[in-house]
């Protein structure tokens, strides 16, 4: 892989995109391509055939979808891209062709198959309504293409940092391709079974049905939820059986299945993307992550984004390929999909647009990598960091009056949430009445606080030795004699400071109150009854 200049960093900041393009990995992204369309225009009438509205067309727009839309992510975000693929030698394929060139994007193998026909996806909107999607989905590939891109394979992916392939079910990569591919990308060694000893590039599997690339033993596979779970699926009928018991919550089914997804995909890292709850990386033995790695999605309620998946992925190949940590590529690959389900249409991500969002991450929920890349340039601008740490389950006037102490105290805030498992570790059960995502929104959107992070531990001990802030902060009801973080705060030079404490404002009092008022409100004959 490409020698990086990011190798120092442990964390994407706001001048990690540009950072990116100077190292400008070569990247090749493999697979099933086809063409968007976005007609767009407006409706004030139904037809006289079918109650189904008029769109009246203002305008109509083309651009790269699937494998194609990977790519041109890929290039936006600084890297050298090649496009290997096959597509049909109708006007549909050469649109195709232009728009992958005109985003300097090689398109030398890819591949103009005689007589085929081009997949393509329509929408057609009426204002910033989806009315219907027009699919036009081709046949497989003829043989005689896929011979032809097969034998292109093995010579040209030499001088190549990372392959990115995507197979989302067209057949482009059937046969002889996906021989081909598994022949010149197979970890070295001929009784390798696993991508840690792999020679020559990163190889990321994108695909519908991951466990189809099993034999190539990827460094990485993506599947989104939905797949995830068909994997599984696949394993039990064959006689792996399910956990029966399951963590809570989405990521925390994926973890509990863990060793299943990863033997059944053949990956060193399998990374399930989970839309609005953004993304849980599960790594195996050699792979470099210490653990499993969350990610933290900034969704939206827009419906007209495409693709963001596509985002994710080729923002994931850049940062690996150009030389980043492998957590703090997972963090650049959810910033640039928080970026593609903002735009409307099919997503891209450039450099620019990735720039100007975490340079905006100001007041916002961010991970501790990130957060501990963002402390070191406050620092190196002089300013004094403070940190405060708890649960901050039902925020309520002791909460904001900690808040307000604190942030007096230096130049930045931070507050550092724990997560919900760890919340109800420590408050028993019943807790967290908040999510930690809820319970960190609304602590983000107060105006004295500069950032929020969630960490999984009891103690905030970790938190304390990777930011290292200059104060350290507790409310009144704590002493400095008995914080675990005391200890870890002193061995650098930091402060310890215990804040003024308001009575009768605990998180446990407020619970209990509320309880209380909602059991006043039950009738007596259905309170005797246990309230059913």
């Amino acid at each position: 892989m490409t020698a990086a200049p990011l190798s120092r960093l442990a964390a994407p900041g706001p001048d990690t995109p540009g950072l990116l393009a100077a190292a400008s990995p070569r990247i090749a992204v493999l697979g099933d391509a086809l063409l968007d369309g976005w007609w767009h225009g407006s409706t004030r009438r139904l037809c006289r055939e079918a109650p189904a509205p008029v769109v009246e067309l203002d305008d109509q727009r083309a651009a790269p979808g699937g494998a194609a839309n990977t790519a041109l992510n890929a290039a936006r975000l600084g890297a050298r891209v090649s496009f290997w693929g096959i597509v049909g030698d109708d006007r549909e394929g050469v649109r195709l062709r232009e728009l992958l060139s005109a985003g300097g994007i090689d398109c030398e193998n890819l591949i103009d198959a005689e007589g085929a026909t081009t997949t393509t996806k329509s929408r057609v909107l009426a204002g910033d309504q989806i009315i219907v999607r027009v699919d036009s989905i081709a046949d497989a590939p003829p043989p005689a293409a896929r011979q032809a891109l097969a034998g292109r394979i093995e010579a040209a992916l030499d001088d190549i940092d990372a392959v990115i392939i995507c197979d989302y079910g067209i057949g482009v990569l059937d046969g002889a391709v996906r021989e081909a591919l598994t022949e010149t990308l197979q970890p070295g060694g001929a009784d390798s079974a696993d991508s840690a000893s792999r020679r020559g590039p990163l190889v990321i599997v994108d695909a519908h049905e991951p466990e189809r690339w099993h034999d190539l033993h990827p460094d990485l596979v993506t599947p989104n939820e939905q797949e995830a779970r068909r994997m599984l699926d696949a394993g039990q009928s064959g006689g792996v059986p399910l956990a029966a018991g399951r963590s809570d919550g989405r990521a925390g089914f994926m973890h509990d299945h863990r060793e299943h997804l990863l033997a059944a995909s053949g990956a060193g890292c399998v990374v399930v993307t989970m839309d609005a709850d953004g993304t849980v990386a599960l790594p195996g033995p050699g792979f470099p992550l210490d653990d499993e790695h969350r990610t933290w999605a900034r969704p939206v309620t827009e419906k007209q984004a495409s693709g963001a998946g596509d985002t994710f992925v080729a923002a994931l190949g850049v940062g690996l390929a150009a030389g980043l940590p492998a957590a703090a590529a997972l963090n650049l690959a959810q910033s640039a999909a928080d970026v593609a389900v903002h735009c409307p249409g099919t997503a891209v991500c450039s450099t620019a647009d990735l720039e100007a969002y975490l340079s905006g991450l100001a007041c916002e929920v961010v991970d501790l990598d990130l957060l501990e890349h963002r402390v070191r340039q406050y620092r190196a601008e002089g300013k004094r960091i403070v940190l405060t740490n708890g649960c901050f389950d039902v925020l309520h006037r002791g909460h904001t009056r900690l808040l307000e102490q604190a942030r007096q105290l230096g130049d930045v805030l931070i507050v550092a949430i724990n997560d919900d498992a760890s919340a109800r570790r420590l408050k028993g059960p019943g807790r967290p009445i908040n999510p930690a995502a809820d319970r960190a929104a609304v602590l983000a959107a107060l105006g004295g606080v500069d950032h929020v992070t969630i960490f999984a531990s009891d103690t905030a001990v970790e938190v304390v030795q990777r930011l290292r802030p200059d104060v350290y902060a507790k409310g009144g009801d704590h002493s400095a004699e008995t914080l675990a973080e005391r200890p870890a705060v002193e061995a650098y030079g930091g402060t310890v400071l215990i804040l003024d404490y308001v009575p009768d404002h605990s998180t446990t009092e407020v619970v209990e109150r509320i309880r209380g008022s909602q059991t006043a409100l039950v009738p007596a004959h259905l309170a005797e009854q246990g309230g059913q």
